[in-house]
């Protein structure tokens, strides 16, 4: 027994540098594409496919005068487009009143490894190197990005040789099902897009409207088991528009993926339990006691399952959202 413990241990200990070697190869691939996409002038067209439907759209970014910049055009159905400057962000749609925030983010079809801080991302995942393969007619490297736990998705990502640009990414279930796509059909790396977007800089956009995040204010409640890695983010309080019934929220993020957590009181339209689950976006619901909780986010069902079960109340705080 003894013998054939040492036996299994020294053979994890000669397999571990080689091992740590085409982990760190892999990761290396993975903060080469996130330097690229934040320094390089280019152009992405590109599809964005879900399980029932597939929205064609054209990403370009570039650095002009320090200040990184972005347009997403969707290419099909109604006229939308959003347009990032630094840390402010753009939002055009028919039908709404176009509008500014501040963020560091493009809340649009887009990977969000692509707009994330990769050297966080070891801690909670790990990356796979898959071999070679060919995107969009151009030789890649394929990497996964695994979770080192069942908490959350994984990304499969192919990175173009040359530039490092994401030509692909997949996120997938935990059983490696694939929950949607981003397919780039077309690639331009060109100064000439530094030059097209210095002009869209200077276009007038609506000025930054503040969100109150509301950090400091006591909801009450508490989610008393969040996932590994997932911190807060956000907070509010506010109004249903259609039903004027106050609730409260709380957004989590790992850097990757992200849910909220919305409480309310519960009313005769409750249900006691509802799961829906399109592509990677789930929403859990159950009452509990006179609270509705609410869990939407790109996340598993069992794990929204887990999170709205574990929210916890205070003394006296239950079903007092006014």
């Amino acid at each position: 027994m003894k013998k054939a413990f040492w036996v299994g241990a020294l053979a994890i200990l000669t397999l571990s540098p080689a091992a740590m070697a085409a982990k760190d190869a892999a990761f290396d691939l993975v903060e080469q594409m996130d330097s690229a996409s934040r320094e390089l002038s280019y152009e992405l067209s590109y599809i964005h496919v879900r399980k029932n439907s597939i929205q064609p759209l054209r990403f370009r970014h570039a650095v002009v005068g320090g200040k990184s910049l972005g347009h997403i055009l969707y290419l099909s159905g109604p006229s939308r487009e959003v347009i990032r400057r630094g840390k402010e962000v753009s939002y055009f749609e028919p039908g709404l009143d176009a509008f500014t925030i501040e963020s560091g983010q493009i809340v649009a079809p887009l990977p969000s490894i692509m707009q994330t801080n990769v050297d966080k991302l070891p801690a909670l995942y790990n990356f796979v190197s898959l071999g070679r393969a060919r995107e969009a007619g151009m030789a890649t490297n394929v990497v996964r990005v695994s979770p080192k736990d069942e908490s959350r998705y994984s990304y499969v990502l192919w990175i173009e040789d040359n530039s490092h640009l994401l030509l692909r990414a997949d996120v997938l279930d935990r059983d490696g099902e694939p929950l949607e796509q981003y397919r780039v059909t077309s690639l331009a790396i060109t100064p000439k897009i530094g030059q097209l977007l210095s002009k869209l800089a200077e276009t007038d956009v609506p000025p930054v409207v503040h969100v109150p995040t509301n950090k400091d204010v006591d909801m009450g409640w508490e989610v008393s088991s969040l996932p590994t890695g997932f911190v807060p983010v956000y907070r509010n309080r506010h109004r249903l528009m259609l039903t004027s019934r106050p609730v409260e929220s709380q957004m989590f993020s790992d850097g990757l993926f992200s849910f909220s957590v919305y409480v309310a009181d519960a009313d005769d339209m409750s249900v006691r339990e509802q799961k829906v689950r399109l592509g990677r976006r789930t929403m859990h619901s159950i009452v509990k006691g006179s609270a509705e909780i609410t869990v939407v986010g790109d996340i598993p069902p069992a794990t929204a399952k887990a999170v709205a079960e574990s929210v916890r109340f205070f003394s006296g705080k239950q079903g007092n959202k006014s």
